[in-house]
Order: structure tokens, then C-alpha cells, then sequence
């Protein structure tokens, strides 16, 4: 079997922890496995890396910022090659160069386009543990590329799919998929299996256990993922296509606290104004999600919607570039706010499950700013300071407690 196993910062983050994870990948090794090992950084490394950069630059250009990430990933993978060395096994570290790792040449939040695979088969042949840099990349013009925050679970399902790997094991600080962050929801149970399109929107909408991304491309190559906790045995959460269990009305609770509403106000009301607003932040790649529009006034009308934080400033000066193309009266934009969602297939079939969502709100006494609905997922606009209360009360109103 080939096995792609994933760690996180949190997993990687002292000796101990190092020679931990190597142990449990050389326990493969020994029983015949063919074992590739996808590392993010040490700890809180890149959060050191940020603070460093802001201190020198209060706005790093984005390349300069990818070229130092990648220090991180590659500490990581060499320390782990001498442990590994340590306790007698052969394994080899690779960067995004020496795999190469073929990505868009979009700085913090680059995609995979392809992966040349010789080098890693060469090495498996040579019955080496093969250790790679997570969340980087290269692109055409040779320039380090990083995949976003998380992104290691990208390279480690991209890998799995381009080798054709028999699993891809995601490994973190907790111990499965939960119906709800645990560290914020302490009734949130353990789920034995999801599928990958619930999985996708939880991701998505602020659940931090995976990278929406990383969900996208297991689904599209069907790579079974199981996510598991570094620290003990216990069976993780499987992710596939369907499920065998009893499916339940909702599978997870998910709150996002980086997300930022846009308000454009007194833009003209009529057609290709939206795709104007829109195609304008997509030429930037900037992602849009939750989108309000208001009845339309006087040939005017608002516009609404949220993106993710880190995007504000970018969006801003975009909206303030096209401002002449778009003829709008003015902009806002409001930090203090945060995204809830519930996600599950199940509501497809099962009337009323917005009503209830709604209701317990009322009754924690939440205020809704904005709603957005696909069909297996809903979610509010409320403000920050009410996250976690909210998150509770959604979560036991759909009896979702361990």
C-alpha cells in the first residue's frame, strides 16, 4: 500500500512531538508500506513568521511574504529526515523545487495545477520514507507560490490523488470531524464518517479541520480521507461520497470569525451591474460568499456580501478603482461580525429545519443580520460578540450533544 499521511503545526511542534509522528510513520514502514509524509510548519511557526514581517513592513508584498513562508514547512520536513535517520529508518525531505509542485501564480492563496511525480516514485523505489513541504508550491516563472492558510491538507490530497495512494490519512490536534468545534461547543460529538460535499461546506464556512480546498479535490479524484488525532489511537472520521449510517437531519455546526461584510451602496439598478461589481474582486481573487441584494429605489439599489478578512483592504481599493464603472455612492465595511452555518444532507428531505435554526436564535436572543441557504446548508450573518452563545444554542436545538 501507498499511504499519504498528513501533520499539522500542532503535531510537529518540539522534539518530542517530532519523533512522535516519525515513530508512527515508520510503524508503515516496517509493515511494507510505502509512506509519504506532508508537513505544515512547527507550532505557531508562520504566526512568528507574520509578526516578523509586519515588523519590518507593515504591508509585505505578497511574494516576499510566500518566500518566507516556505522557511517553515522546510524546517519542519529536515528535522523530521533526522529523526527519522535517527531511529535508523532512510527517509528523504523534498521541497516544492525538488518535487516540483506546479501551482497558479496567485501569492497566498495559489492552486495546484500539477505535480511531477518521478522524483517521489524514485525515491519510494529506493524504500525511503519521502517527507514533503506542505502549503507550497512553484509557479511559471519559478517563484515560491503558498496555498493559504491550510493548505497542507491540499498538497497532501493533491499528492495522494497524482500517486494514486490506497489512503490519505489528515492528521491534527483533535480526533475526528465533530459536529461542532469542541474547544467552543463542549456537547460536540465525534462523527464516524461525512460526506464530501458536507464536509466541503463546514470547511467552508469556518469548521478549521480541514481545507475547503483539500475537500474539493478528494471528492473530485476520490481520495478517502480519515481525519485523526497525532496524539492517541483513537479511529478518526472518514470522508467519502456516501455514508452508511443513519444520516442525520444535520451533520455540523460551523462559525466563522474571519469573515467581513461589504456594503455598496446607491450602485444603479439595472442588468450587468452585479457582474461588473463581482467580476471586478474575482479578477483579484478575491472569493465572495454570502450576498445580499435590496429592492431596487429610485434607479438605485445596495449590494451586500461578505469575503474573508484578509481580502478587505484589496477589496476596497478594487471597489474604489472601478468606482467611475460601477457609480455607486459609497462603500462600508464592518469587521465585528461572524458567519453560522449548519450543513447537512439531510435537511434536503426535512422541512422546517430553517424555522428551528431560527428559533433558537430567538430564543438566545440573536439577532439575524443576513441569511444565505444552498440545499444542505444555512447560514446567518450575527455579530461576532454572539458567536459562540449562538453556536451552542443551534447546536442543541438540533440535539446534536455527545
Amino acid at each position: 500500500m501507498l499511504i499519504v499521511k498528513k501533520f499539522g503545526g500542532t503535531s510537529v511542534g518540539n522534539k518530542e512531538r517530532i519523533f512522535n509522528v516519525a515513530r508512527r510513520c515508520i510503524k508503515d514502514y516496517q509493515e511494507g508500506h510505502d509512506v509519504v509524509v506532508v508537513l505544515s510548519a512547527m507550532g505557531k511557526y508562520t504566526d512568528d513568521l507574520i509578526t516578523l514581517a509586519e515588523d519590518i513592513n507593515e504591508k509585505p508584498p505578497k511574494r516576499e511574504m510566500d518566500m518566507l513562508f516556505t522557511i517553515g514547512e522546510q524546517m519542519s520536513v529536515a528535522l523530521m529526515g533526522m529523526a527519522m535517520n535517527k531511529l535508523g529508518v532512510p527517509a528523504v525531505s523534498l521541497n516544492a523545487f525538488q518535487v516540483a509542485m506546479h501551482t497558479t501564480s496567485a501569492h497566498g492563496n495559489a492552486r495546484i495545477k500539477r505535480i511531477d511525480t518521478d522524483r517521489i516514485r524514485r525515491e519510494l523505489d529506493n524504500r525511503k520514507i519521502v517527507i514533503v513541504t506542505g502549503f507550497q508550491g512553484i509557479n511559471k516563472y519559478d517563484d515560491y507560490t503558498t496555498l493559504g492558510r491550510g493548505g497542507s491538507d491540499t498538497t497532501a490530497v493533491a499528492l495522494a490523488a497524482a500517486l494514486h495512494a490506497d489512503a490519505c490519512e489528515i492528521f491534527t490536534d483533535v480526533d475526528g470531524v465533530y459536529t461542532a468545534d469542541p474547544r467552543k461547543v463542549p456537547t460536540a460529538r465525534k462523527l464516524k464518517e461525512i460526506t464530501y460535499d458536507e464536509m466541503l461546506d463546514l470547511a467552508t464556512l469556518g469548521a478549521g479541520v480541514l481545507h475547503n480546498r483539500s475537500v474539493e479535490l478528494a471528492k473530485k479524484y476520490g481520495v478517502p480521507l480519515v481525519v485523526r488525532s497525532s496524539l492517541n489511537e483513537n479511529e478518526g472520521t472518514v470522508v467519502k461520497e456516501e455514508v452508511t449510517v443513519e444520516r442525520m437531519l444535520i451533520s455540523g455546526v460551523a462559525l466563522d470569525t474571519d469573515a467581513v461584510r461589504i456594503a455598496v451602496i446607491g450602485i444603479k439598478d439595472k442588468p450587468g451591474m452585479a457582474f461588473k461589481l463581482f467580476n471586478a474582486l474575482a479578477v483579484k481573487n478575491i472569493n465572495v460568499d454570502v450576498i445580499l441584494q435590496s429592492i431596487g429605489r429610485n434607479g438605485m439599489k445596495d449590494i451586500s456580501f461578505t469575503i474573508d478578512g484578509k481580502d478587505l483592504e484589496d477589496a476596497i481599493a478594487v471597489l474604489e478603482a472601478n468606482r467611475a464603472r460601477l457609480g455607486y455612492q459609497e462603500i462600508h465595511s464592518e469587521r465585528n461580525i461572524a458567519k453560522l452555518s449548519i450543513v447537512g444532507a439531510g435537511m434536503m428531505s426535512n422541512p422546517g429545519v430553517a424555522a428551528k435554526m431560527f428559533e433558537s436564535l430567538f430564543s438566545a436572543g440573536v439577532n439575524i443580520n443576513m441569511i444565505s441557504t444552498s440545499e444542505i446548508r444555512i447560514t446567518v450573518l450575527i455579530n461576532e460578540n454572539e458567536g459562540v452563545r449562538a453556536m451552542n444554542a443551534v447546536h442543541d436545538a438540533f440535539d446534536l450533544a455527545d
